[in-house]
């Protein structure tokens, strides 16, 4: 750990925590249909949008016609791309003649994409065209991010009307969203990337021969070696290199910004055409952080408490800083058996051994404090970019990715579902401070009452369920085990990342699972759509009903949610959740992983 290393992370945080309130300020004019300076530009476009698709924006929803919009929007969604990806082989855009998707994999990719989670079970540049790039998976990074605004700006309605039924219009909140938020942050963000060097064309791959051939093993159908009568192992030259490329820097923007995740190249964030200088490297994460810090300058602005908004963000950081922290100091420390391993190597005296930290799957021209503070970032948020393998990480710096997908990614977040997440421990610990006191909590003038706690406690119980429910049947069965890479407690660990990633809606993972088989697919599929609108539904319901209540004047027994002690006890709510519900799973992966690893035992 160096100073230079913490002074970029603290860095990162002070400019997040410096364009939160201007940005906050202009979300929270978006939404309330407040003037804005690009409303001359992007009101006629919104009005011809709405008249083409027949929409009443002066019309209000209620929180069930609310919900049933948004899934009906994303089931057509959902099976557009699913189309898309099946019949992309006879569609233009696609000058490496690409095949279509199989079923299994085209299933879970659009389930993926639809909930802004962006898992990907495939190499991107070997089967994704770029028609199904631009049209198919940037489209949803687009609207899947929107639809998280909506979402969260539909429950930011609900704490602050008053004895009203409904939380606006989804189609509005969308298209809003979209044109005044993403697309021109997007468009300034691209210009950047690209004059950094992030390639945006649309030309085949360039093949080039290589300077040093090399030989490898000639793989067969089923991906593995083939031997030749003398049973050793069938060799070929490589002489070329294809060089993939694309319409990078448009989707890299979005899907930052969108928190969505999913990499034009199979190395994602790692890769220098889409993250090539660290001036780009802090862009990204920069973008991924940007909207839902914002979000918690437009609670307390649309609920009238700033210091309210201040407060939940004060738990975020805190909670960021605790993670990055944690996962810094675990991968400076590196791995005391190659320590070891080097003080009694001939080659080294004990004198000269010095460890360097654990190096191994991450890019030297981004170091261990941009490895750990990526890993952090992209996980407390639903983005699931990545610019390291999380997979070769020590087992306490891999448990910090894994926490903060644990703690239903409420420190800052997705794009929108960050906040109603957070809001949703809020309630909780609001109903908690309530019950120490004796008195009917209340939250901003609303009484929280058992039908909110109910809805609440749905969305914190589905999470966990799902997760270890399909985790329990992965590890039980061998159409699980047999993709698992590794032995032992880190094979349960990529297992468990595996699917808390996807309930999380993240779409990062531990790399040495194997995903693209049928179970893998299918499971996963459906875990990323159990994931977004099984908890989106008992979060809308919470909305309605809060919309619907009188508002109460604070009295001297009504505990204050503007101060430390309201931050406190929400990041301790946020923790011991999260604890309680998956500390055994923890016990037998990465903590069982650290204590062998210290005792010299590997997988």
């Amino acid at each position: 750990m160096t100073a230079n290393g913490w002074l970029q992370i603290l860095f990162l945080l002070l400019v997040v925590l410096l364009i939160t309130k201007p940005l906050g300020g202009f979300l929270t004019r978006v939404f309330s249909r407040e003037r804005t300076w690009l409303d001359p530009i992007l009101r006629p476009v919104e009005r011809i949008l709405y008249k083409l698709t027949g929409v009443d924006e002066s019309h209000e929803m209620d929180w069930k016609e609310y919900a049933l919009a948004l899934i009906l929007f994303s089931g057509i969604s959902m099976i557009l791309l699913y189309l898309l990806e099946r019949v992309q082989l006879w569609l233009p855009g696609n000058p490496q003649k690409l095949a279509g998707v199989a079923p299994a994999l085209a299933f879970n990719t659009a389930a993926s994409f639809t909930t802004n989670t962006n898992w990907q079970n495939y190499v991107p540049e070997t089967t994704m065209s770029y028609l199904t790039q631009m049209v198919g998976l940037a489209y949803h990074n687009w609207v899947s991010a929107a639809a998280g605004m909506a979402l969260a700006i539909a429950f930011i309605r609900g704490i602050s009307r008053r004895e009203q039924k409904t939380i606006g219009n989804f189609w509005v909140d969308l298209v809003r969203g979209t044109l005044w938020i993403l697309a021109p942050l997007c468009l300034a963000g691209a210009l950047l990337l690209v004059s950094q060097g992030v390639v945006q064309n649309l030309k085949p791959y360039d093949t080039v021969q290589l300077v040093d051939p090399y030989q490898t093993p000639q793989l067969g159908s089923d991906g593995k070696p083939l031997n030749g009568p003398d049973g050793k192992p069938v060799m070929q030259t490589v002489s070329q290199q294809t060089i993939a490329q694309g319409p990078t820097a448009s989707q890299e923007i979005i899907k930052e910004l969108g928190t969505n995740g999913g990499g034009f190249f199979n190395a994602n964030s790692a890769h220098p055409f889409e993250n090539p200088t660290p001036f780009t490297n802090f862009l990204e994460m920069l973008c991924i952080l940007a909207i839902p810090s914002a979000f918690t300058y437009t609670l307390g602005k649309m609920t009238g408490s700033p210091r309210h908004g201040w407060a939940v963000w004060a738990a975020m950081a805190l909670l960021f800083l605790a993670g990055v922290t944690t996962a810094y100091w675990a991968e400076a420390r590196g791995n005391p058996l190659l320590t070891s391993a080097a003080l009694h190597s001939p080659l080294h005296s004990s004198s000269t051994v010095r460890t360097t930290g654990n190096l191994e799957g991450k890019e030297v021209r981004f170091g261990l404090p941009n490895s750990a503070l990526f890993a952090t970032v992209t996980t407390d948020t639903s983005c699931g970019a990545v610019n390291s393998m999380h997979d070769s990480f020590t087992p306490l710096g891999g448990m910090v990715p894994l926490i903060n997908l644990m703690l239903s990614e409420v420190i800052f977040g997705g794009v929108g579902a960050g906040m109603y997440g957070m809001l949703v421990f809020v309630i909780l610990s609001v109903f908690i401070a309530g019950l120490m006191v004796g008195r009917t909590p209340e939250y901003l003038g609303k009484k929280i009452e058992a039908y909110d706690v109910k809805m609440a406690m749905l969305v914190i119980l589905i999470f966990p369920l799902v997760i270890l429910v399909f985790t329990a049947i992965s590890v039980l069965y061998s159409f699980g085990t047999s993709a698992m890479a590794n032995a032992g407690p880190h094979g349960f660990s990529e297992v468990l990342y595996a699917f808390t990633s996807a309930v999380a809606n993240n779409g990062s993972a531990f790399g040495g699972l194997s995903g693209n088989t049928p179970w893998y697919n299918t499971s996963l599929g459906f875990a990323m759509l159990l994931g977004r609108f099984m908890m989106i539904l008992p979060m809308l319901a919470i909305a309605g009903n809060l919309a619907g209540k009188k508002q109460t004047p604070a009295t001297l027994g009504t505990f204050p949610v503007t101060g430390p002690l309201f931050t406190v006890l929400l990041v301790g709510v946020v923790v011991i959740v999260g604890a309680l519900t998956f500390f055994p799973a923890l016990s037998l992966g990465p903590i069982l992983e650290h204590l062998l690893m210290q005792a010299g035992k590997t997988f």
